[in-house]
């Protein structure tokens, strides 16, 4: 007879136990987290190189985790923002667990904080499925990724609430269709809450830096 082991249902009951303590201390501390999840290149980085100026010069006091196989060039470049920064370099990691951020967080002061982001490793599956504490999973996709991203990956689109679609100057010069991609969020998640922008003319980036002022 064959016993099977739920390996991942084991490792996923883990991961929670650390998320708790990780939402515990966020709660003590009045900080809210919000965990950015997108395929390498879809605009993680400049989206927030893009927004938090406007959060910090409304006064808020953030701080970012950047996840990455390898190299801090994404930290280097919030760093430059004058943003206190944590790399986590996962090495054939495709995920942060809260494991991580529970021990990333004990480089910051939490006292001197209102907000934290954590830009997770480039990935659209693995990601979805760790709670990391977080107040919200915010979902990043550009246009050049193609309109059916939402019906190919459900699950990080079901459980975001709010979906930022990227590089949308350059919808022109491709087959993206607007109409398709939120056919398909919809039919996944009625909730959601849709921001088309480009980090090139800022536009709507206004909209988005506004979500994490309320």
């Amino acid at each position: 007879m064959v016993k099977k082991v739920k390996v991942m249902q084991n490792v996923l009951k883990a991961n929670d136990m650390y998320a708790e303590q990780v939402q515990l201390l966020l709660k003590k501390n009045h900080i809210k987290v919000f965990n950015l999840i997108g395929s390498p290149g879809a605009g993680k980085t400049s989206v927030l190189e893009s927004i938090l100026p406007i959060l910090t010069k409304a006064g808020k006091k953030v701080a970012v985790i950047e996840g990455d196989c390898s190299t801090t060039r994404d930290a280097d470049r919030v760093a430059a923002l004058d943003v206190s920064v944590v790399q986590i370099n996962t090495g054939n990691g495709c995920h942060l667990d809260a494991n991580l951020i529970f021990k990333s967080l004990e480089e910051f002061d939490l006292k001197k904080l209102d907000i934290i982001f954590i830009e997770n490793v480039g990935n659209l599956v693995c990601p979805a499925a760790f709670d990391l504490g977080e107040d919200a999973k915010i979902a990043i996709i550009s246009t050049t990724e193609g309109d059916d991203k939402p019906l190919k990956y459900p699950r990080i689109f079901k459980k975001s609430d709010m979906v930022i679609l990227t590089k949308v100057d350059l919808i022109p010069y491709t087959n993206f269709s607007m109409e398709s991609f939120t056919e398909g969020l919809s039919s996944i998640n009625t909730n959601y809450k849709l921001y088309p922008v480009s980090n090139t003319s800022m536009e709507n980036i206004e909209s988005v830096a506004d979500y994490f002022l309320k």
